[in-house]
């Protein structure tokens, strides 16, 4: 067995356990082999099974937009989609859309982190990812790599602060300190990402998260 092989079995074991482990918090888990397989997935096993899905719209997340969900809503003709992803409109359009999203039938984004006994950890700039994980939208359905998977709350959070800030920063184009140290310096920049935290424990009502885990590694 070479070593992808043995990282690819040490995983589906560790996704199985966090999958128990997200299911006794009411959460509702599938695994996804690959990140290829996820789009198929998602259609067959959370999609086509919900009913009365009208609106749809998005968190932003590398994942979602890498799995070929987001363009598939996108080119279908049986969806309104709140397309938050689109960074050319006005940055008053770009507010209300996201507003408009906390009132879509279904939500589609990632987390941060997750822990081993199945609790979801997310910081936010806006607010609207987040906000619709919590509340809003009568569906959730969340794309999750291995390489989220953290321990515990502590190892979490220092996940978030000491590299998904950081990179996303980078990625966005942000002017904050910790796009030039790599690390969080708490700071109060006006491009500043890290602003609301959400720790979502259990899916309430039962099932209306649903995630999808990933056995390769995922977005930031």
């Amino acid at each position: 067995m070479n070593t992808k092989d043995m990282l690819d079995n040490f995983f589906e074991k560790k996704l199985n356990l966090l999958k128990q482990a997200l299911e006794k918090n009411n959460f509702e888990v599938f695994i996804a082999p690959k990140l290829s397989d996820v789009k198929q997935l998602f259609i067959k096993q959370i999609l086509n099974k919900l009913e009365d899905i009208k609106k749809v719209s998005f968190g932003g997340s590398l994942t979602v937009v890498d799995s070929g969900i987001y363009s598939f809503f996108k080119e279908s003709k049986d969806y309104e989609v709140i397309d938050t992803y689109d960074r050319t409109i006005p940055k008053d359009e770009f507010i209300e859309r996201r507003r408009q999203a906390l009132l879509s039938d279904l939500f589609i984004t990632g987390t941060n982190a997750v822990t081993e006994d199945g609790v979801l950890v997310n910081l936010d700039g806006y607010g609207n990812r987040v906000g619709g994980i919590a509340f809003g939208p009568r569906y959730v359905t969340l794309l999750i790599g291995r390489n989220k998977i953290v321990t515990d709350l502590e190892e979490a959070i220092n996940r978030i602060k000491g590299f998904a800030a950081p990179i996303n920063t980078l990625r966005l184009n942000r002017k904050t300190p910790c796009a030039k140290t790599l690390k969080c310096e708490d700071c109060n920049s006006p491009d500043r990402v890290c602003n609301v935290w959400v720790i979502t424990e259990k899916s309430f009502p039962p099932k209306r998260i649903k995630i999808i885990l990933i056995n390769e590694d995922c977005g930031f």
